[in-house]
């Protein structure tokens, strides 16, 4: 069946789902299939659920007309996305990175929102599934689209940029996130400037962190709008950052006072601006955008506990992401600093070393307490005596509270697998 014909069934119904427990009335139904799921075996349950149509990959589940039979139903997915993109002719903004691309894309949406009638990426729904989801979601009522797209391996974000198509692109960092599947660092600046090249061979424009030296050597022949810190040649000159511990940011006589913790923000911040003032909003309208933006989801979260003050950041980390939030920690002006840290994934072979550097950079930390928790940092236990090492979360668990913690200031960090969020409860 031709994807025109596809989309036709597509109008007819209120959105797509791919969870058969989660149908709303008219859904339009696809079956995907995972490693330990087929989801032909659940369109007809579906449709009993409310689905108006499914699309599905094996005949023997087609039973009637509701059906509709294709020969890959991810790929009918991916290409009813683009379909669909083209047909609304929308301005899309594409978004990767190391890290802080969902935040970074949460800012843009804060901003552009006060402007424009904006979409942006659910959480981070910004593999080759989410991104066809993200775009379907767009409407004719939808101006502007916020992409977010994530890659774990070299050829991702290309296949991405070919599926939303985007008009505008930013790069948030290159960073020792995923190295195992990009194959190293030099992997991962290749298959992240993929968005640099689509843009470039489809003459489409480049927001970049002219501070960044790969960003700015990735992008010589590319349509460019840049900010920077204290360079009046920047589309948008940042003259000053502080952080105490929250983002603060000043820029043509505008201050903003964030709700972000660390200077690894701060570019996140200054993008979302300068993406703002780009599409025209005005610096009352950027300033109440970013100032209203909470953020949430573990992510670098400003808490307090009984006597404590606790920074979460417990959604994700990264080498690259470690050492920005540590950096960060080290110098805010607090007493009684407890570190809590938790092992970085998916390193590869780097991971050992990686894990090495991170405690050999805590080193001259004598007056913050340390507690490393995680097989890859147990590898590399020492005597000092600020350190603490735990071979698992549990393990941890049965000592950390003997310790009672009390008028502390925390950092809390570690991969997602780690669930270090669960230190709340012992605190």
């Amino acid at each position: 069946m031709e994807i025109k014909e596809i989309y036709n069934y597509f109008l007819q119904t209120t959105s797509i789902a791919t969870d058969n427990r989660k149908i709303k009335t008219d859904n339009l139904f696809v079956a995907l299939k995972g490693d330990n799921f087929n989801g032909n075996k659940f369109a007809l349950s579906a449709l009993e659920n409310g689905a108006k149509y499914a699309i599905i990959d094996e005949a023997e589940f087609k039973i009637d007309d509701r059906f509709i039979l294709v020969d890959d139903s991810l790929l009918a997915l991916q290409q009813l996305a683009s379909y669909h993109r083209n047909q609304l002719n929308i301005t899309i903004i594409g978004l990767t990175g190391s890290n802080g691309k969902t935040t970074t894309k949460e800012l843009i949406n804060a901003v552009l929102s006060q402007k424009f009638n904006t979409k942006a990426t659910i959480g981070n729904l910004n593999n080759h599934i989410g991104v066809p989801l993200t775009l379907l979601s767009f409407d004719s009522s939808t101006e502007i689209g916020i992409v977010e797209m994530g890659a774990n391996h070299q050829k991702e974000i290309e296949m991405l940029c070919g599926i939303c198509q985007p008009d505008f692109g930013y790069i948030t960092n290159f960073g020792k996130a995923h190295l195992e599947g990009f194959g190293g660092t030099e992997g991962v600046i290749k298959g992240k400037s993929e968005l640099y090249e689509y843009l470039s061979s489809n003459h489409k424009t480049a927001f970049i962190n002219s501070d960044d030296a790969i960003q700015n050597e990735k992008t010589t022949n590319i349509n460019r709008i840049t900010f920077g810190f204290n360079n009046p040649e920047n589309f948008v000159n940042i003259t000053k950052i502080e952080t105490n511990p929250m983002v603060k940011i000043e820029f043509e006589d505008t201050t903003i006072q964030s709700h972000l913790i660390g200077l690894y923000n701060a570019n996140n911040i200054n993008a979302a601006i300068t993406i703002g003032k780009h599409f025209g909003v005005s610096n009352e309208k950027i300033k109440f955008g970013l100032e209203n933006y909470i953020p949430n989801n573990n992510r670098s979260q400003l808490l307090e506990k009984n006597s404590n003050k606790i920074i979460l950041d417990a959604y994700n980390a990264n080498p690259s992401s470690m050492n920005a939030a540590l950096t960060n920690f080290f110098q805010l002006e607090e007493k009684n600093k407890v570190a809590i840290l938790g092992d970085m994934f998916e390193l590869g072979i780097e991971s050992s070393d990686e894990h090495k550097k991170l405690i050999e950079f805590c080193f001259h930390h004598e007056d913050i307490i340390f507690h490393f928790i995680g097989k890859d940092f147990f590898a590399h236990k020492n005597s000092n005596i600020n350190m603490n090492f735990y071979e698992t979360f549990e393990s941890f668990q049965s000592i950390f509270p003997n310790q009672k913690t009390e008028n502390s200031f925390l950092l809390i960090k570690g991969s997602r697998g780690m669930s270090l969020e669960r230190t709340l409860d012992i605190l």
